[in-house]
């Protein structure tokens, strides 16, 4: 097989025995599940099926809670060339993956797919499926898709050599909104990145996770690091201004903005400005 599927997860065994099961009836790719430090049964779930599938499934434990850097541990683990990103709570099509592969195939440039997500049990299109259809950046002669700066990990295929140039998933942002910072390192190194609606991947969303304001408030604070790490000083004082005026509405902000003030340090020494053409297309974006 040419692609490996990489699943993080952290707390969710029942999802993630549903997801596991669901992959191996229905395609023939290796799995790599990295578990994030769980305290629940999740780690003898997985076992369990690298038992009973040994090739086919691997198990790999973290000790602690290592958010996205899970994801950059199972690709370096992986032997293909393609990897195709899940939750603990998605899956893929089953002729998504063959798709996928062949698109990549014929087109070496691109280095990273975006599917078109469809939300469970309402079997409704997620909103970013619409965003990414109808990029400002429109679709360029040769290329398999519209060109996009933005993506669900979830459901992502990338080329393995791609993701490892431009250094996986950001530590600094452990969780929520951090395919941003990976998009425009991708599209930074020369890498296209497009929307492929032929490629569908499920979500079914777990009942175990944060509330909503938790999460927004880790997009925000995520956005203000992955700001200060790439765009332009304007940019980074807008995004941080908006995360500071949410900071007013609650704790989860409060804290949100917090973590951002103690991690900008960081965020600065790992600064590097996209380049130029880069930074319109986002500008493009934006403005759409």
């Amino acid at each position: 097989m040419r692609t490996t599927f990489v699943i993080a997860s952290r707390n969710r065994a029942p999802e993630l025995a549903r997801t596991i099961t669901t992959l191996l009836d229905t395609t023939d790719c290796p799995i790599i599940t990295v578990d994030n430090g769980s305290d629940d049964h999740s780690v003898a779930v997985v076992r369990r099926f690298a038992g009973e599938h040994p090739g086919r499934v691997l198990a790999i434990e973290l000790k602690s809670n290592e958010g996205v850097v899970a994801r950059n541990i199972g690709v370096a683990a992986c032997r293909t060339p393609y990897v195709a990103f899940c939750d603990d709570d998605s899956w893929w099509a089953p002729d998504s993956i063959g798709i996928a592969e062949e698109v990549l195939d014929h087109n070496p440039t691109v280095g990273l797919l975006a599917a078109r997500t469809i939300v469970l049990p309402q079997n409704r299109d997620d909103p970013m499926a619409a965003e990414l259809a109808n990029s400002a950046l429109g679709r360029r002669p040769g290329l398999p898709g519209p060109s996009i700066l933005g993506f669900m990990t979830c459901g992502a295929v990338v080329r393995k050599v791609a993701f490892t140039a431009a250094g996986g998933f950001s530590e600094l942002l452990h969780f929520y909104g951090e395919e941003q910072l990976l998009a425009m390192d991708l599209a930074a190194l020369g890498w296209d990145l497009c929307y492929c609606p032929e490629l569908i991947s499920y979500h079914q969303p777990s009942t175990v996770r944060g509330s909503s304001t938790a999460r927004d408030a880790r997009e925000l604070r995520n956005a203000v690091l992955t700001t200060w790490m790439r765009r332009p000083v304007r940019h980074c004082l807008r995004a941080t201004g908006k995360l500071f005026s949410a900071a007013i509405r609650d704790a989860e902000h409060v804290r949100g903005a917090v973590q951002a003030l103690v991690r900008v340090p960081a965020a600065l020494a790992s600064r590097r400005p996209l380049p130029a053409e880069v930074e319109r297309a986002l500008t493009l974006i934006e403005s759409g």
